[in-house]
């Protein structure tokens, strides 16, 4: 493997592995590596690269830009490794407002994506694509899962996200599955870091209840300022929001918080075990889901170039529906939108022996694909 970017140089002499061969599979790899949002990125980069080390492929360069989180200088980015550095597929975009930028582009460039991460409903419908594979979820599902067991012990909800396409099908998703009233709904800004209005208009709603997305370090500064607020309205949330990759920024405010996810540590199967255990070893980190998905996004890729290459479309399209993986997940195969059908499981901060984590609590969902797949054309 041959890495082709300043910021993997290390990672890449870690690999210890040789020279590509004449005329490797290309992988351009589009992610944030700086700002906020870094620590989503970093993940997603180095789950990815785990699985094309653990491969002992010897003919696959992956080259690795940062998108600053910014939908311009991305699709500025995948324009090039297209047009001047060939590459056959293209994947590792975190934020779904710059996937709505660069997946049309990439995909009628006759060129594959393969998302680790970002999953807009505009992508998995009607906007559906034979070049465009989800590796992840859909963008609704794990907020669906929480909208499910709010039911359980709350009557009223106020629900929070930011104001980009995850953020309404956040939202969609949750009121999709949850009966209960809506106490008050907002949309916060990309980026915001201050949510002392926030936080007041939840105090006063009268909810019983909160649910909040909020990835990266929007979560980071919400949570804090939750807890120095004095409030005693009980927040959930999905995956995202209490992900491996804040919670130790995050601290005690995160500590016996509900979410939602298709895999945490404790998932009891072979594949995460060993993945978990080699990411440890690799990284010295736990993994967080960001980094599960580009793990299996990349499994994905390396099993289809093992029979085809994405220049042969129909060939290799049908080699990546296989999903001839093993996944930390456990069950993962394609729905007929080309996004996953998964478990999806209730999971709660634990403090393990110092350190923050998720642990299972429950099976919400099994075999759950998404609401969009009899909407899409293929």
């Amino acid at each position: 493997m041959k890495t082709t970017t300043a910021a993997l140089t290390a990672l890449a002499l870690l690999t210890g592995l040789g020279a590509a061969a004449a005329d490797p599979l290309k992988i351009g790899m589009i992610t944030t590596l700086s700002g906020p949002g870094a620590g989503l990125g970093i993940d997603t980069r180095d789950g990815f690269m785990l699985a094309v080390k653990q491969s002992g492929v010897t003919d696959v360069e992956v080259l690795v830009e940062d998108d600053g989180q910014k939908p311009e200088l991305a699709v500025q980015i995948a324009d090039k490794m297209i047009q001047s550095e060939d590459v056959g597929v293209l994947t590792g975009i975190v934020f779904s407002n710059l996937l709505m930028a660069v997946a049309p582009s990439v995909t009628a460039q006759d060129k594959f994506y393969v998302s680790t991460n970002a999953a807009p409903a505009a992508l998995a419908g009607k906007g559906c694509n034979p070049l465009y594979f989800n590796a992840a979820y859909q963008n609704d599902n794990l907020h669906e899962a929480m909208g499910e067991y709010a039911n359980r012990d709350h009557k009223t909800m106020f629900i929070m996200a930011p104001n980009y396409p995850a953020g309404k099908d956040s939202l969609t998703g949750f009121k999709r599955y949850y009966k209960g009233e809506i106490a008050g709904e907002l949309y916060t800004q990309v980026g915001q870091t201050d949510y002392a209005a926030e936080i007041a208009q939840i105090r006063a709603s009268g909810a019983d209840g909160a649910f909040v997305f909020l990835p990266g370090g929007m979560g980071i500064a919400f949570m804090k300022q939750y807890a120095q607020s004095g409030s005693t309205v009980p927040v959930m949330g999905p995956g995202f929001s209490f992900s491996q990759d804040v919670l130790g920024a995050i601290g005690q405010a995160a500590l016996g918080v509900k979410n939602s996810g298709q895999w945490a540590k404790d998932l009891d199967n072979p594949a995460s075990k060993q993945f978990l255990e080699a990411f440890q070893a690799e990284y010295n980190r736990l993994p967080s889901i960001y980094a599960v998905q580009a793990y299996d996004a990349a499994q994905l890729i390396l099993s289809a170039h093992k029979t085809a290459e994405p220049s042969d479309t129909e060939a290799f399209r049908a080699a990546l529906l296989k999903a001839d993986i093993q996944s930390p997940r456990g069950k993962f195969s394609f729905n007929t939108n080309q996004h996953p059908i998964q478990d999806i499981y209730l999971t709660e901060v634990v403090d393990e022996n110092g350190t923050l984590t998720n642990h299972i609590v429950e099976k919400i969902f099994s075999d759950h694909g998404d609401a969009y797949a009899a909407e899409c054309q293929m």
